[in-house]
């Protein structure tokens, strides 16, 4: 209803001349013609009134306003032409007409499409035959390569590609990503295109760039009629794109689950791997939508415990993408719990890192191990602390972990909390008894580790609640040490990601100062001593001098040069 309104409105807007074409008023277009009224006026998107009557495909009026002195050929701001209108409205009468007055029958549009293309993709087929006997070749393509008939063939046009094919058409001419007509029809589930198509001799093997076959095409989008039809004409099952990945992959990875039941009942491989090891289970593993395809796979025989070439099992997939149902099928079939992958890490340990709360706790029930090492030697709970998931600590420490237990370098939970700079995550550490005194094999507290990251919050928690910030690790450095030498090693972290813009990195770059500078500040006005020198006898001044940040080098001087406090001039003073 809302339309019905705003067009009349919307029509109000459009010059008088506008406004008695769509009413299709010949005598009130001459009167206004008669009148002055110019024929060649422009509206927002460069359109003329010929545009207009060759839309709405009304010959007469075609006729009468480049009588008039319409230009036949205007473009308008996409460079369609009158002519490239008349076809989309499929009226034979205007393009005749149109024709008749020299319309260029091989103009292009922006997508470099020809009126022969937009008629192959409105279905205009007596167009087609009447723009087609004046062109010197029906296989112009677009600027995205596709000729007519892939254009025909992805609507699903069987009346057009006949003609097309009739008139010459190259029935295995390919687009810029080497896609043929049939990849198209297969992939939209024309089937009657895609019958007629292989009927006139189109090759049903052909590949596109990535190696996909109209097979792959029709099994990623779920046409199911089509991927039938082509495996009844024999196509190679199992056949592999650049990727390594089959029919079936790509089937799993989309959730087509019809189609995969379709593939696995002639005899695909479930257990086929892709160039990185991955089978069709880690794809429905994965998947938003593999559900289903998983329970097939795996009730037609698919190997539950494989693992990729980086020693990612399926029970690893789900892990990743939080596929907490499907965690459950794959262990009730047998998947191992704590396969490790390349890193040493179990499922556990992925659905850590990523905050998967429910599949943690499937896990769990299931027996995973949760003292188990995995990457840089961390625990489960050390990823989930590392990752800022306070959820996932609690579920993990709910499981009887020891809050305290160190990796192989010493580091607690704690320590990865401060490093990963979430405060709720220190805070219920805390609150669960976790040591903030503990060091690790270098000494350093999980204070150091805040201030190495310029965590501001994190370090207020941390000494808020009782941490010594003057506390020295193995190398006699505190928690200012590490701050004073923070920033410019993460600024130039940020300034390699060439991705951002400058103006982003800028922002990035002023607001880690700023951090480093609130980290150095609450330090200095806690007590952190800055004239304590480590091993090598360096102060803090030392390092914000050598790591070029200038803020924290005059803020660090101010407190060691003041009159008042007890640091005299240790700058200069003699190692």
């Amino acid at each position: 209803m809302l339309v019905l309104v705003l067009i009349p409105i919307l029509l109000c807007l459009q010059p008088p001349l506008v406004q008695a074409i769509f009413s299709g008023d010949p005598e009130e277009i001459r009167m206004l013609i008669h009148k002055t009224e110019d024929v060649n006026t422009l509206d927002s998107e460069k359109r003329t009134p010929l545009h207009v009557a060759a839309f709405l495909g009304d010959a007469e009026i075609i006729e009468l306003l480049i009588l008039s002195g319409a230009r036949v050929n205007a473009k308008d701001n996409m460079w369609l032409t009158p002519l490239h209108r008349a076809v989309a409205s499929r009226s034979e009468e205007a393009v005749q007409v149109l024709i008749k007055h020299s319309a260029d029958v091989n103009a292009r549009d922006k997508n470099w499409q020809t009126p022969l293309h937009v008629a192959a993709a409105n279905k205009a087929v007596k167009c087609a035959e009447v723009i087609i006997p004046l062109l010197s070749s029906v296989n112009v393509s677009d600027r995205g390569g596709r000729t007519a008939l892939h254009h025909a063939a992805l609507n699903g046009h069987v009346e057009m590609v006949n003609l097309l094919l009739a008139k010459g058409a190259n029935i295995n001419a390919f687009d810029k990503k080497d896609r043929r007509a049939l990849h198209w029809a297969a992939y939209m589930g024309h089937l009657d295109v895609v019958a007629l198509l292989i009927n006139h001799g189109a090759e049903v093997t052909c590949k596109d760039k990535k190696g996909y076959t109209p097979l792959h095409a029709a099994a990623s989008n779920g046409q199911i009629n089509v991927v039938k039809h082509l495996l009844n004409l024999g196509v190679e099952i199992d056949e592999i794109n650049v990727y390594g990945n089959t029919a079936l992959h790509i089937a799993c990875y989309n959730g087509q689950d019809a189609v995969v039941n379709e593939l696995i009942d002639y005899g695909a491989n479930v257990n086929q791997p892709n160039n990185n090891g991955f089978t069709p289970l880690h794809f429905a593993a994965a998947s938003t939508h593999g559900a289903l395809c998983l329970e097939l796979l795996v009730n037609n025989g698919a190997d539950v415990n494989i693992q990729s070439k980086d020693g990612k099992s399926p029970l690893h997939m789900t892990a990743v993408h939080g596929r907490f149902t499907r965690s459950q099928t794959l262990i009730q079939n047998g998947g191992e719990i704590d396969c490790v992958d390349k890193d040493g890490n179990t499922p556990l340990h992925v659905a850590a890192r990523y905050g998967h709360e429910l599949l943690i706790n499937t896990l769990i029930t299931s027996g995973a191990d949760t003292a188990k090492c995995g990457i840089h030697s961390m625990f489960p709970l050390h990823l989930a602390a590392l990752n800022a998931h306070s959820d996932c600590c609690r579920k993990l420490l709910s499981s009887g972990f020891e809050i305290d237990t160190p990796d192989k370098f010493g580091r607690t939970c704690l320590h990865a909390a401060a490093a990963g700079g979430n405060v709720e995550c220190i805070k219920l550490l805390q609150s669960s008894g976790a040591d903030f005194h503990k060091k690790d094999k270098c000494g350093r507290t999980p204070l150091h580790y805040a201030a190495a990251n310029c965590h501001f919050h994190c370090i207020e928690t941390l000494v808020t609640t009782g941490a010594n910030v003057n506390e020295t690790d193995d190398w006699g450095r505190t928690a200012l040490h590490y701050a004073a030498a923070s920033d410019m090693d993460r600024n130039k972290t940020i300034l390699g990601n060439a991705h951002e813009n400058s103006e982003e990195l800028e922002r990035a770059r002023e607001l880690k100062e700023k951090e480093a500078t609130l980290c150095l500040e609450f330090l200095l006005q806690n007590d952190a001593n800055p004239s304590i020198r480590d091993k090598e006898g360096y102060n803090s001044i030392h390092y914000a001098a050598a790591y070029g940040h200038r803020q924290c080098l005059e803020l660090v001087s101010c407190f060691v040069f003041r009159p008042n406090h007890r640091v005299i001039n240790c700058f200069f003073q003699s190692h």
